[in-house]
């Protein structure tokens, strides 16, 4: 398996992980821009209209027939948020070419599909077809709404906009639904052009096609999105809570309490030297089946009937999810403070510690099973650091990882938001 990273002009580049692993090779091509209240919610409607219809696959029927076509290659847009940039576009998984009857080349035209996807939609007098803006403004605006819907997620979405309220961070990656619903045709097609315009370009591809005739191909197909911008992705870090801890309590029609706790890293992001201990502590406190949390806090006391950490290393984020009684968010919280309280005093075994390590060296090796998160970790680490880091390098890393230096991370966390989402009569 080999990485390749190439900058194919200023604010464009490709990235690739040539191997023979896999039967499927995916390409990808990402438009990240700075998550703005103007324009999130038109970034994100964008790919959904775009994949409504090409010019000459002017319909979802005839664009997936054309995909069928390519040995039933699967095309689909993408929103993500890394930090806080909004990332959009495409992602195609196809046959890799060594499997095709009689040495049919499927890369280049499925590079010209999802090309023609992104650069020559249908259009109607110019711009978008209005019913499809119509349509996917209404299917956008559902989505946000629904969000809501997912207790466990909400109250973690709710903790961050709290936590984070002032930074581009808190904003929703889709958006919001009023504006999706409000959005035209005509203002759509202009924040569409000003992203393709404007926005940094990531291509990726993974699979057996060698570097130079996939480079030729991003060249061919992509012409349009070859010129140089100077678009500059940057993401606030907060070492530490600027307040004494925030509490914050949400009122729904629930049954089940949701404890969320956000802690500032000290400034240990991706890329820090202290990020492979980052993991390893994440992963000794909550981020595993066998962490403290979860031997502790959820089996021992049963005071939560889930319990995790998770961390967000491009933000310098750890938040605790847990789900409790109403009347246990007190002891609950009292004894995820305790078990971190555990860690800084070095109060864990050595098995503890070599269980942690190997949770986060399988887990990192693991990724490489998988086309499409090998692509996230190269757009992910494109974003964050402008280069891509040998998976191995953080493998590595994390084996060497030492008690001294969990205990000097964990003192590191610091408490900034405990969101609470109870019953609607206060219970």
């Amino acid at each position: 398996m080999e990485q390749i990273h190439k900058k194919l002009a200023a604010g464009v580049e490709l990235a690739m992980t040539r191997t023979e692993q896999f039967k499927t090779g995916l390409l990808s091509v990402t438009l990240a821009a700075p998550l703005r209240a103007d324009t999130a919610t038109a970034y994100a409607l964008a790919p959904d209209v775009l994949y409504r219809g090409s010019r000459n696959y002017p319909d979802i029927q005839r664009l997936s027939a054309a995909a069928d076509q390519l040995y039933g290659a699967a095309l689909g847009p993408t929103v993500r948020q890394r930090g806080e940039s909004q990332c959009v576009g495409f992602l195609c998984s196809l046959m890799d070419d060594r499997y095709a009857l009689d040495g049919m080349a499927l890369l280049e035209p499925a590079a010209r599909l999802v090309s023609e996807v992104l650069l020559d939609p249908a259009t109607s007098g110019g711009i978008f077809r209005e019913d499809y803006v119509r349509g996917e403004g209404e299917n956008l605006a559902d989505e946000i709404e629904a969000r809501i819907n997912d207790k466990r997620s909400w109250s973690i979405f709710r903790l961050t906009q709290e936590m984070c309220a002032g930074e581009a961070y808190a904003l929703d990656k889709l958006g919001s639904a009023a504006q999706a619903r409000e959005l035209d045709a005509r203002t759509l097609w202009s924040a569409y052009q000003q992203l393709c315009r404007q926005a940094r370009v990531i291509f990726y591809y993974g699979g057996s096609a060698r570097p130079e005739r996939v480079e030729e191909m991003v060249r061919s197909c992509f012409q349009p999105l070859l010129e140089g911008r100077d678009m500059v992705l940057s993401c606030q870090v907060v070492d530490e809570p600027a307040h004494p801890v925030r509490y914050v309590t949400d009122r729904l029609d629930v049954t089940q309490g949701k404890l969320a706790m956000g802690f500032r890293t000290g400034g240990i992001v991706l890329g820090h030297e202290l990020y492979p201990a980052l993991l390893v502590c994440n992963a000794l406190f909550g981020g595993t089946a066998h962490s403290k949390l979860f031997e502790h806090v959820r089996e021992q006391l049963s005071l939560c009937y889930f319990v995790s950490s998770m961390l967000d290393t491009l933000k310098g984020l750890m938040a605790v999810s847990s789900g409790v009684e109403f009347a246990d968010f007190g002891r609950a919280e009292e004894a995820i403070l305790e078990q971190l309280e555990e860690i800084r005093r070095g109060q864990f075994t050595r098995e503890e510690l070599h269980a942690a390590v190997q949770a986060v060296v399988n887990s990192l090796t693991s990724r490489k099973d998988s086309q499409g998160q090998m692509e996230d970790d190269c757009v992910t680490q494109l974003i964050a650091r402008g280069t891509v880091t040998d998976w191995r390098q953080t493998v590595s890393g994390v084996e060497r990882v030492t008690a001294r230096d969990i205990i000097q991370v964990a003192r590191m966390l610091e408490l900034d938001t405990v969101y609470r989402l109870t019953g609607k009569d206060g219970q």
